[in-house]
Formats: C-alpha cells, sequence, structure tokens
C-alpha cells in the first residue's frame, strides 16, 4: 500500500515510519506546523528523512490556526510548560484543541489528492488518558470519516493503538530507527530539557526497553 504518515519528528511517528517500510510499504511522510513551541521537532524530521531515508518531507503550515489555540503551552506562549508525568493534573495543559483532528484531515486531503491508500499517525496506550484525540472511540469515528469523506476510500491506520512506549521503543530498537535524531521535548530549546511531561514519558519508554536513551544521556 502507499501509506501517508503523520511525522512529526517525535520517537512514536519515527517508529512508526520505520515499521511501515518494514511491512513493505511504500511511505510519503507529512510534516505539519501548528505553530507548535518545539517547532524543532519537523527539524528533526526533515533531517532523518533527508539523510537517513532519502525521503521528501513536505510540511502542511497550519500556523494560523495555531496561532487562535490558547490555553495549551504548546501554542500559547504565555503558558508555561508544566514538568513532571502525564499522571498528574497540570499535564492536561499540554493538550492542544482538536490537534489530531485537524492534522489528520489536513493530512488526509493531501493523501487522497495522492492517491495513496491509507493516513498513518502515531497515537499508542500510553496517550489515551491524557489525550481525547488519542482514544479508540476517536480512532474508529475518524476510521469511519475517511471511508465517506471521498469516492475512494482512505483508510486510516493506527498501528500503536495498543501499544505502550516502551514496546514502541522495543520495535523501533529492532529497526535500526536512529531515536538520536528525534525530537521529544515539549520545551523546544537546544537540548532537552529532560523534566516536562514528554521527556519523562520517553526516559521510562527506554528505561522500560533496558536501553540508556541517545538523546537525554545525562540528563534527568
Amino acid at each position: 500500500m502507499k501509506i501517508m504518515v503523520i511525522f512529526s519528528g517525535g520517537m512514536d511517528s519515527a517508529t512508526l515510519l520505520y515499521h511501515l517500510r518494514d511491512k513493505g510499504h511504500e511511505v510519503v511522510p507529512i510534516g505539519v506546523d501548528y505553530n507548535q513551541r518545539h517547532r524543532k521537532e519537523l527539524e528533526c524530521a526533515a533531517r532523518l528523512c533527508n539523510e537517513r531515508l532519502g525521503l521528501r518531507y513536505p510540511i502542511l503550515n497550519l500556523r494560523q490556526i495555531g496561532r487562535f489555540l490558547t490555553g495549551s503551552s504548546q501554542t500559547d506562549p504565555a503558558m508555561p510548560v508544566p514538568h513532571g508525568h502525564y499522571a498528574a493534573e497540570n499535564m492536561k495543559q499540554t493538550v492542544v484543541p482538536n490537534r489530531n483532528m485537524l492534522m489528520l484531515a489536513a493530512a488526509g486531503a493531501v493523501a487522497i489528492s495522492s492517491e495513496c491508500d491509507a493516513l498513518a499517525y502515531g497515537a499508542h496506550a500510553g496517550d489515551h488518558t491524557i489525550y481525547p484525540d488519542c482514544r479508540p472511540t476517536f480512532i474508529q469515528i475518524m476510521r469511519e470519516a475517511f471511508l465517506n469523506c471521498d469516492w475512494k476510500p482512505l483508510q486510516l491506520l493506527v498501528p500503536f493503538q495498543d501499544w505502550t512506549k516502551g514496546m514502541i521503543v522495543q520495535e523501533g530498537l529492532r529497526l535500526g530507527v536512529p531515536y538520536e535524531l528525534t525530537w521529544t521535548c515539549y520545551e523546544g530549546g537546544e537540548t532537552p530539557c529532560g523534566l516536562c511531561g514528554s521527556c519523562t514519558e520517553r526516559q521510562e519508554a527506554f528505561f522500560d526497553a533496558g536501553v540508556p536513551d541517545p538523546a537525554l544521556s545525562g540528563k534527568g
């Protein structure tokens, strides 16, 4: 199948890209710029695609929409990025309103125009609690929408829907994903902070997989 993959530059979507290639599919990565604080992830995604996979990496520009998404630490400069574990109540500040629906709708339109058979994104089991647009109910509704939004049905693939982040790391290690080129930190600085929820979850995933995180060595 020809599959368009929403590739943010993070470890989940990077693993997804390699996972689908390993299955023999033709993958077409695409990024989405929604004016996120951690736009460095897009630079990392472009580098990985260009240097390691020899793939083009187009980026959809949704920055104007992002400017209106107040109340989230990832799109609102007035909101600080909370530190700690995703189990904490304040981690809801990292939720970008309707982010995945925006990204799926935009990338889905491009996927249809590019004659792709499917669209894929990297939601996983660990996202279900904090992010409404990663939950099974949302995924199923979007699957049905894509099957009915055009004359040719577009499949929505979410292979990691029931996987833990530790399982994703294990799969990525098997496939040789260059995790040192991926970006996870919500702060978006020069180096990962090692303290935000995203960094904390990433460190736990590598710990569960029994290997150190090459991007956070010496931190946290």
